[in-house]
Protein backbone atom coordinates (compact mmCIF):
# COMPACT_ATOMS: atom_id res chain seq x y z
CA UNK A 1 0.00 0.00 0.00
CA UNK A 2 1.56 3.50 -0.91
CA UNK A 3 1.46 5.66 2.09
CA UNK A 4 -0.27 9.39 2.26
CA UNK A 5 1.11 11.59 4.33
CA UNK A 6 -0.40 14.96 5.78
CA UNK A 7 2.02 17.90 7.18
CA UNK A 8 -0.17 20.09 9.50
CA UNK A 9 0.85 23.59 10.03
CA UNK A 10 2.49 25.32 6.76
CA UNK A 11 5.18 27.80 7.61
CA UNK A 12 8.73 27.39 7.56
CA UNK A 13 9.11 23.87 8.47
CA UNK A 14 5.58 22.64 6.84
CA UNK A 15 5.85 23.92 3.72
CA UNK A 16 9.32 22.74 3.39
CA UNK A 17 8.80 19.25 4.73
CA UNK A 18 5.37 18.54 2.69
CA UNK A 19 6.92 20.13 -0.20
CA UNK A 20 10.27 17.45 -0.15
CA UNK A 21 7.84 14.48 1.13
CA UNK A 22 6.20 15.00 -2.56
CA UNK A 23 9.52 15.22 -3.98
CA UNK A 24 10.57 11.68 -2.26
CA UNK A 25 7.56 10.49 -4.00
CA UNK A 26 4.37 10.90 -1.37
CA UNK A 27 1.32 12.69 -2.10
CA UNK A 28 1.12 14.61 -0.08
CA UNK A 29 -1.78 17.33 1.91
CA UNK A 30 -0.78 20.30 3.67
CA UNK A 31 -2.76 21.62 6.36
CA UNK A 32 -3.43 25.10 7.80
CA UNK A 33 -5.78 26.83 9.71
CA UNK A 34 -4.59 30.24 7.95
CA UNK A 35 -6.62 30.15 4.61
CA UNK A 36 -4.75 33.32 3.34
CA UNK A 37 -1.50 30.81 3.55
CA UNK A 38 -3.30 27.74 2.03
CA UNK A 39 -4.53 29.93 -1.11
CA UNK A 40 -0.62 31.56 -1.69
CA UNK A 41 0.94 27.80 -1.31
CA UNK A 42 -1.68 26.44 -3.68
CA UNK A 43 -0.49 29.14 -6.41
CA UNK A 44 2.72 27.93 -5.96
CA UNK A 45 3.96 31.37 -3.78
CA UNK A 46 5.80 31.04 -0.61
CA UNK A 47 5.40 33.48 2.24
CA UNK A 48 9.41 33.30 2.84
CA UNK A 49 12.79 33.17 1.41
CA UNK A 50 14.38 29.16 0.98
CA UNK A 51 16.70 28.58 -1.71
CA UNK A 52 15.48 25.68 -4.44
CA UNK A 53 11.75 25.33 -2.48
CA UNK A 54 9.63 27.31 -4.70
CA UNK A 55 11.00 25.14 -7.50
CA UNK A 56 9.96 21.90 -5.94
CA UNK A 57 6.91 23.82 -4.78
CA UNK A 58 5.34 24.14 -8.11
CA UNK A 59 6.72 20.93 -9.66
CA UNK A 60 4.56 19.17 -7.04
CA UNK A 61 1.47 21.06 -7.70
CA UNK A 62 1.69 20.64 -11.06
CA UNK A 63 2.35 16.65 -10.50
CA UNK A 64 -0.59 16.24 -8.48
CA UNK A 65 1.28 15.15 -5.55
CA UNK A 66 1.19 18.34 -3.40
CA UNK A 67 -2.15 20.01 -2.15
CA UNK A 68 -3.10 22.00 0.64
CA UNK A 69 -6.86 22.54 2.48
CA UNK A 70 -7.61 23.53 6.42
CA UNK A 71 -10.10 20.83 6.61
CA UNK A 72 -9.44 18.48 9.28
CA UNK A 73 -11.95 16.23 8.20
CA UNK A 74 -10.17 15.36 4.73
CA UNK A 75 -7.14 15.26 6.03
CA UNK A 76 -7.99 12.49 8.52
CA UNK A 77 -9.53 10.09 6.18
CA UNK A 78 -6.47 11.18 3.78
CA UNK A 79 -3.37 10.24 5.66
CA UNK A 80 -1.77 7.50 6.94
CA UNK A 81 1.31 9.16 8.04
CA UNK A 82 0.71 12.55 9.90
CA UNK A 83 3.21 15.06 10.52
CA UNK A 84 2.90 18.03 13.30
CA UNK A 85 4.69 21.26 11.81
CA UNK A 86 3.08 24.09 13.95
CA UNK A 87 5.18 26.64 15.66
CA UNK A 88 6.11 26.37 19.14
CA UNK A 89 7.36 30.52 19.79
CA UNK A 90 8.80 31.47 23.17
CA UNK A 91 5.74 33.31 25.58
CA UNK A 92 5.54 36.63 25.44
CA UNK A 93 7.27 38.05 28.63
CA UNK A 94 8.36 34.36 29.34
CA UNK A 95 11.03 32.09 28.64
CA UNK A 96 8.74 28.68 27.83
CA UNK A 97 7.84 27.59 24.91
CA UNK A 98 3.98 28.45 23.85
CA UNK A 99 3.14 24.61 22.66
CA UNK A 100 -0.95 26.17 22.02
CA UNK A 101 -0.13 25.25 18.29
CA UNK A 102 1.08 21.89 18.95
CA UNK A 103 -1.63 20.73 21.58
CA UNK A 104 -4.22 22.22 19.39
CA UNK A 105 -2.78 20.20 15.90
CA UNK A 106 -2.89 17.14 17.64
CA UNK A 107 -6.24 17.06 19.66
CA UNK A 108 -7.54 18.38 16.18
CA UNK A 109 -6.35 15.84 14.23
CA UNK A 110 -7.36 13.45 17.01
CA UNK A 111 -11.08 14.46 17.18
CA UNK A 112 -11.36 13.48 13.37
CA UNK A 113 -9.29 10.45 12.97
CA UNK A 114 -11.73 7.44 11.22
CA UNK A 115 -8.55 4.93 10.55
CA UNK A 116 -5.29 3.78 12.02
CA UNK A 117 -2.73 6.45 11.92
CA UNK A 118 0.84 7.36 12.73
CA UNK A 119 0.65 11.31 14.20
CA UNK A 120 4.38 12.43 13.83
CA UNK A 121 5.78 15.73 15.51
CA UNK A 122 8.60 17.60 13.96
CA UNK A 123 8.05 20.92 16.28
CA UNK A 124 10.44 21.47 18.40
CA UNK A 125 8.84 21.20 22.06
CA UNK A 126 10.11 21.08 26.12
CA UNK A 127 11.09 17.48 27.20
CA UNK A 128 8.04 15.37 28.24
CA UNK A 129 5.35 17.14 25.69
CA UNK A 130 4.99 14.02 23.57
CA UNK A 131 4.28 11.64 26.64
CA UNK A 132 1.55 13.71 27.56
CA UNK A 133 0.02 14.16 24.04
CA UNK A 134 0.30 10.48 23.73
CA UNK A 135 -2.42 10.45 26.49
CA UNK A 136 -4.03 13.11 25.39
CA UNK A 137 -4.69 11.31 22.05
CA UNK A 138 -5.70 8.26 23.67
CA UNK A 139 -8.14 10.31 25.98
CA UNK A 140 -9.86 11.73 22.83
CA UNK A 141 -10.42 8.57 20.74
CA UNK A 142 -11.63 7.01 24.30
CA UNK A 143 -14.41 9.31 24.19
CA UNK A 144 -15.21 9.02 20.63
CA UNK A 145 -15.91 5.49 21.17
CA UNK A 146 -12.54 5.09 19.02
CA UNK A 147 -10.18 3.43 21.42
CA UNK A 148 -9.87 0.26 18.98
CA UNK A 149 -8.30 2.14 16.11
CA UNK A 150 -5.12 1.79 15.83
CA UNK A 151 -3.18 5.13 16.54
CA UNK A 152 0.27 5.91 17.50
CA UNK A 153 2.63 8.92 18.07
CA UNK A 154 6.39 9.39 17.19
CA UNK A 155 8.72 12.14 17.91
CA UNK A 156 10.77 12.97 14.94
CA UNK A 157 12.69 16.23 15.47
CA UNK A 158 13.70 18.62 12.78
CA UNK A 159 17.34 19.39 11.88
CA UNK A 160 16.96 22.20 9.57
CA UNK A 161 19.42 24.88 8.64
CA UNK A 162 17.74 27.96 7.15
CA UNK A 163 19.20 28.53 3.52
CA UNK A 164 19.69 24.63 2.92
CA UNK A 165 16.52 23.50 4.30
CA UNK A 166 15.82 21.24 1.59
CA UNK A 167 19.43 19.27 0.99
CA UNK A 168 18.90 18.72 5.02
CA UNK A 169 15.32 17.16 4.56
CA UNK A 170 15.99 15.21 1.41
CA UNK A 171 19.59 14.13 2.67
CA UNK A 172 19.24 14.60 6.24
CA UNK A 173 23.04 13.68 8.68
CA UNK A 174 20.84 11.85 10.83
CA UNK A 175 17.01 10.68 11.35
CA UNK A 176 16.45 10.29 14.97
CA UNK A 177 12.54 8.89 16.00
CA UNK A 178 11.61 8.63 18.99
CA UNK A 179 8.49 6.58 20.69
CA UNK A 180 6.72 5.61 23.94
CA UNK A 181 8.90 2.60 24.60
CA UNK A 182 12.64 1.54 23.74
CA UNK A 183 11.36 -2.08 24.16
CA UNK A 184 11.79 -3.94 20.52
CA UNK A 185 8.80 -6.67 21.35
CA UNK A 186 6.34 -3.47 21.56
CA UNK A 187 4.46 -4.25 18.52
CA UNK A 188 3.17 -0.51 18.58
CA UNK A 189 6.17 0.46 18.82
CA UNK A 190 7.97 -1.82 15.51
CA UNK A 191 5.11 -0.35 13.61
CA UNK A 192 5.42 3.31 13.92
CA UNK A 193 9.24 2.97 13.59
CA UNK A 194 8.22 0.56 10.40
CA UNK A 195 5.84 3.37 8.68
CA UNK A 196 8.90 5.68 8.77
CA UNK A 197 11.41 3.55 7.61
CA UNK A 198 9.19 3.57 4.37
CA UNK A 199 8.87 7.16 4.51
CA UNK A 200 12.44 7.50 4.37
CA UNK A 201 13.85 4.93 2.30
CA UNK A 202 15.29 6.91 -0.02
CA UNK A 203 17.90 8.83 2.81
CA UNK A 204 17.92 5.82 4.37
CA UNK A 205 18.91 3.58 1.42
CA UNK A 206 21.99 6.25 0.82
CA UNK A 207 23.24 5.85 4.26
CA UNK A 208 21.54 8.13 6.98
CA UNK A 209 22.16 6.58 10.07
CA UNK A 210 18.80 5.95 11.72
CA UNK A 211 18.88 6.67 16.11
CA UNK A 212 15.32 5.04 17.48
CA UNK A 213 14.98 6.35 20.91
CA UNK A 214 11.98 6.96 23.14
CA UNK A 215 10.04 10.38 23.44
CA UNK A 216 12.23 12.16 26.07
CA UNK A 217 15.79 11.66 24.08
CA UNK A 218 14.19 12.41 20.68
CA UNK A 219 12.66 15.64 22.64
CA UNK A 220 15.85 16.62 24.13
CA UNK A 221 18.22 16.10 20.88
CA UNK A 222 17.00 19.29 18.98
CA UNK A 223 17.44 21.34 21.93
CA UNK A 224 20.49 19.32 22.83
CA UNK A 225 22.01 20.25 19.32
CA UNK A 226 20.71 24.29 19.38
CA UNK A 227 22.11 24.68 22.87
CA UNK A 228 25.58 23.09 21.82
CA UNK A 229 25.71 25.24 19.01
CA UNK A 230 24.54 28.48 20.64
CA UNK A 231 27.31 27.69 23.04
CA UNK A 232 29.78 27.18 20.61
CA UNK A 233 29.36 30.57 19.14
CA UNK A 234 28.98 32.59 22.46
CA UNK A 235 32.01 30.94 23.29
CA UNK A 236 34.34 32.44 20.30
CA UNK A 237 32.30 35.96 20.95
CA UNK A 238 33.48 35.84 24.75
CA UNK A 239 37.02 35.51 23.33
CA UNK A 240 36.78 37.93 20.93
CA UNK A 241 35.80 40.30 23.85
CA UNK A 242 39.04 39.64 25.45
CA UNK A 243 40.68 40.32 21.66
CA UNK A 244 39.84 43.43 21.63
CA UNK A 245 41.39 44.18 24.47
CA UNK A 246 44.72 42.72 24.60
CA UNK A 247 45.19 42.41 20.79
CA UNK A 248 45.32 39.37 18.77
CA UNK A 249 43.43 38.02 15.78
CA UNK A 250 39.94 36.73 16.65
CA UNK A 251 39.78 34.47 12.80
CA UNK A 252 43.30 33.32 12.95
CA UNK A 253 42.35 31.92 16.96
CA UNK A 254 39.16 30.33 15.42
CA UNK A 255 41.34 28.58 12.70
CA UNK A 256 43.79 27.10 15.16
CA UNK A 257 40.81 25.80 17.30
CA UNK A 258 39.28 24.24 14.36
CA UNK A 259 42.00 22.36 13.62
CA UNK A 260 41.61 19.99 16.84
CA UNK A 261 39.18 17.48 15.36
CA UNK A 262 37.35 17.53 19.03
CA UNK A 263 36.55 21.09 18.35
CA UNK A 264 36.02 21.96 14.34
CA UNK A 265 35.96 25.00 12.97
CA UNK A 266 32.12 25.22 12.24
CA UNK A 267 30.04 27.77 14.52
CA UNK A 268 33.09 29.41 15.12
CA UNK A 269 32.84 32.77 13.45
CA UNK A 270 33.33 36.11 16.12
CA UNK A 271 30.73 38.38 15.12
CA UNK A 272 27.56 40.08 16.22
CA UNK A 273 26.20 37.20 17.59
CA UNK A 274 23.60 34.51 16.48
CA UNK A 275 19.64 34.88 16.28
CA UNK A 276 16.66 33.56 14.19
CA UNK A 277 13.83 31.68 15.44
CA UNK A 278 15.35 28.58 16.85
CA UNK A 279 18.58 29.12 18.86
CA UNK A 280 17.55 31.79 21.27
CA UNK A 281 14.19 30.79 21.68
CA UNK A 282 15.05 27.30 22.75
CA UNK A 283 17.66 27.21 24.82
CA UNK A 284 15.65 29.97 26.77
CA UNK A 285 13.07 27.05 26.44
CA UNK A 286 15.45 24.52 27.61
CA UNK A 287 16.12 26.02 30.86
CA UNK A 288 13.15 27.03 31.94
CA UNK A 289 11.89 23.09 31.69
CA UNK A 290 15.19 22.25 33.17
CA UNK A 291 13.66 24.92 36.36
CA UNK A 292 10.21 23.18 36.08
CA UNK A 293 11.63 19.61 36.56
CA UNK A 294 14.20 20.45 39.35
CA UNK A 295 17.33 20.42 36.69
CA UNK A 296 18.27 24.72 37.09
CA UNK A 297 21.51 24.28 38.14
CA UNK A 298 22.20 22.07 34.81
CA UNK A 299 21.53 24.49 32.54
CA UNK A 300 22.66 27.67 34.09
CA UNK A 301 25.14 28.38 32.27
CA UNK A 302 23.11 28.92 28.83
CA UNK A 303 22.09 32.35 30.58
CA UNK A 304 25.82 33.19 30.26
CA UNK A 305 25.82 31.96 26.40
CA UNK A 306 22.52 34.43 26.09
CA UNK A 307 24.31 37.18 27.78
CA UNK A 308 27.25 36.90 25.71
CA UNK A 309 25.41 36.66 22.36
CA UNK A 310 23.54 40.07 23.44
CA UNK A 311 26.77 42.28 24.47
CA UNK A 312 27.95 41.60 20.84
CA UNK A 313 24.96 44.15 20.04
CA UNK A 314 26.18 46.32 22.83
CA UNK A 315 29.32 46.26 21.55
CA UNK A 316 28.65 47.50 17.61
CA UNK A 317 26.74 49.86 19.11
CA UNK A 318 29.19 51.36 21.29
CA UNK A 319 31.70 51.02 18.27
CA UNK A 320 29.46 53.24 16.07
CA UNK A 321 29.49 55.96 18.68
CA UNK A 322 33.28 55.49 19.26
CA UNK A 323 33.76 56.69 15.07
CA UNK A 324 30.97 58.89 14.79
CA UNK A 325 31.31 60.63 18.40
CA UNK A 326 27.55 60.81 18.58
CA UNK A 327 25.06 58.96 17.12
CA UNK A 328 22.48 62.34 17.04
CA UNK A 329 21.85 63.51 13.07
CA UNK A 330 24.66 60.73 11.55
CA UNK A 331 24.04 58.96 8.32
CA UNK A 332 25.09 54.68 8.93
CA UNK A 333 24.43 52.16 6.81
CA UNK A 334 23.85 48.94 7.48
CA UNK A 335 24.67 45.90 5.29
CA UNK A 336 22.42 43.00 6.01
CA UNK A 337 19.25 42.68 8.28
CA UNK A 338 18.19 38.71 8.18
CA UNK A 339 19.79 36.64 10.67
CA UNK A 340 21.74 34.78 8.39
CA UNK A 341 22.62 34.84 4.65
CA UNK A 342 20.25 33.01 2.24
CA UNK A 343 17.19 33.82 3.82
CA UNK A 344 15.00 36.29 4.79
CA UNK A 345 14.07 35.52 8.30
CA UNK A 346 14.38 38.73 10.85
CA UNK A 347 12.97 37.30 13.91
CA UNK A 348 15.70 38.17 17.30
CA UNK A 349 17.85 39.40 14.30
CA UNK A 350 21.27 40.86 15.81
CA UNK A 351 21.41 42.87 12.96
CA UNK A 352 17.84 44.25 12.85
CA UNK A 353 18.71 45.11 16.64
CA UNK A 354 21.74 47.00 16.33
CA UNK A 355 19.86 48.82 13.08
CA UNK A 356 16.59 49.85 15.53
CA UNK A 357 19.32 50.87 18.39
CA UNK A 358 21.39 53.30 15.94
CA UNK A 359 18.26 54.73 14.91
CA UNK A 360 16.60 54.95 18.27
CA UNK A 361 19.74 56.84 19.35
CA UNK A 362 19.41 59.70 16.54
CA UNK A 363 20.97 58.42 13.69
CA UNK A 364 19.58 58.01 10.15
CA UNK A 365 19.82 54.80 8.83
CA UNK A 366 19.37 53.02 5.23
CA UNK A 367 19.31 49.48 5.41
CA UNK A 368 19.76 47.28 2.68
CA UNK A 369 19.46 43.02 2.35
CA UNK A 370 19.05 40.99 -0.06
CA UNK A 371 16.08 39.40 0.91
CA UNK A 372 14.97 40.28 4.93
CA UNK A 373 14.07 44.02 4.30
CA UNK A 374 10.46 43.36 3.63
CA UNK A 375 9.86 41.66 6.78
CA UNK A 376 12.16 44.00 8.32
CA UNK A 377 9.96 46.81 7.48
CA UNK A 378 6.76 44.61 8.96
CA UNK A 379 8.75 44.48 12.44
CA UNK A 380 10.22 48.12 12.56
CA UNK A 381 9.05 50.05 9.64
CA UNK A 382 11.16 53.80 10.58
CA UNK A 383 14.22 52.55 8.81
CA UNK A 384 15.05 53.59 5.68
CA UNK A 385 14.97 50.27 3.48
CA UNK A 386 16.69 50.40 0.44
CA UNK A 387 17.21 48.13 -3.06
CA UNK A 388 20.86 48.27 -3.32
CA UNK A 389 24.01 48.99 -1.00
CA UNK A 390 24.96 51.62 -3.14
CA UNK A 391 21.79 53.27 -2.12
CA UNK A 392 22.44 52.64 1.63
CA UNK A 393 25.90 54.09 1.48
CA UNK A 394 25.14 57.30 -0.12
CA UNK A 395 26.21 59.91 1.86
CA UNK A 396 26.98 57.65 5.03
CA UNK A 397 29.32 58.43 7.64
CA UNK A 398 29.49 54.95 8.88
CA UNK A 399 28.75 51.21 7.10
CA UNK A 400 28.22 48.07 8.80
CA UNK A 401 27.96 45.04 7.78
CA UNK A 402 26.17 42.96 10.09
CA UNK A 403 24.81 40.07 7.39
CA UNK A 404 26.93 38.17 5.51
CA UNK A 405 25.83 37.55 2.65
CA UNK A 406 28.01 36.46 -0.62
CA UNK A 407 27.62 39.96 -2.37
CA UNK A 408 28.72 41.60 0.64
CA UNK A 409 32.12 39.60 1.19
CA UNK A 410 33.00 39.95 -2.01
CA UNK A 411 33.05 43.87 -1.41
CA UNK A 412 35.88 45.63 -1.87
CA UNK A 413 36.07 49.46 -0.62
CA UNK A 414 36.22 50.72 -4.35
CA UNK A 415 32.84 49.68 -4.56
CA UNK A 416 31.44 52.08 -1.64
CA UNK A 417 34.04 55.06 -2.34
CA UNK A 418 31.80 56.63 -4.41
CA UNK A 419 28.56 56.78 -2.22
CA UNK A 420 29.87 57.10 1.29
CA UNK A 421 30.55 60.69 2.61
CA UNK A 422 33.04 58.97 5.08
CA UNK A 423 35.33 56.15 4.59
CA UNK A 424 34.05 54.57 7.43
CA UNK A 425 33.55 50.60 7.76
CA UNK A 426 32.56 47.97 10.98
CA UNK A 427 32.95 44.34 9.73
CA UNK A 428 30.07 43.23 12.40
CA UNK A 429 31.11 39.12 10.56
CA UNK A 430 34.68 39.25 9.98
CA UNK A 431 34.44 38.30 6.41
CA UNK A 432 36.25 41.34 4.94
CA UNK A 433 39.75 41.69 4.33
CA UNK A 434 41.11 44.85 6.82
CA UNK A 435 43.85 45.43 5.25
CA UNK A 436 42.27 46.10 1.32
CA UNK A 437 40.12 48.24 3.41
CA UNK A 438 42.74 50.27 5.30
CA UNK A 439 45.04 50.60 1.88
CA UNK A 440 42.68 52.63 0.58
CA UNK A 441 41.89 54.90 3.34
CA UNK A 442 39.58 53.77 4.99
CA UNK A 443 38.86 53.16 8.95
CA UNK A 444 38.05 49.99 9.54
CA UNK A 445 37.38 48.02 12.05
CA UNK A 446 36.41 44.12 12.22
CA UNK A 447 34.86 42.48 15.79
CA UNK A 448 37.34 40.57 17.51
CA UNK A 449 40.29 42.81 16.65
CA UNK A 450 41.67 45.95 18.73
CA UNK A 451 41.23 49.25 17.49
CA UNK A 452 44.19 50.54 15.77
CA UNK A 453 45.68 47.18 15.81
CA UNK A 454 46.22 45.60 12.19
CA UNK A 455 44.85 42.25 11.39
CA UNK A 456 46.84 39.06 10.51
CA UNK A 457 46.18 36.96 7.65
CA UNK A 458 44.35 34.15 9.11
CA UNK A 459 46.08 30.47 8.07
CA UNK A 460 43.22 28.97 5.53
Amino acid sequence: MDLNITVIGTGYLGATHATCMAELGFNVLGVDVDQDKIDSLSRGVLPFHEPHLPELLRKHLASGRLRFTTDYTEAAEFGDVHFIGVGTPQKPGEHAADLTYVDDAVLQLARHLRKDALIVGKSTVPVGTARRLRAVVDSVLAERGMDGLKVALAWNPEFLREGRAVEDTLTPDRLVVGTGTNRPEDTEREWAHGLLRRVYAKPLSAGTPLIETDYETAELVKVAANAFLATKISFINAFSEVTEIVGGDIRTLADALGHDTRIGRKFLNAGVGFGGGCLPKDIRALQARANEVGASAAMRFLTEVDEINLRRRDRVVHLAEEHLGILDGARIAVLGVSFKPESDDVRDSPALDIAARLYSSGAEVSVYDPQGNRNAAARFPRLNYVDSAHAAAAEADLVLLLTEWDEFKRMGPQDLEPYVRERRIIDGRNVLDGEKWTDRGWTFQALGHRPGVPETVAAR
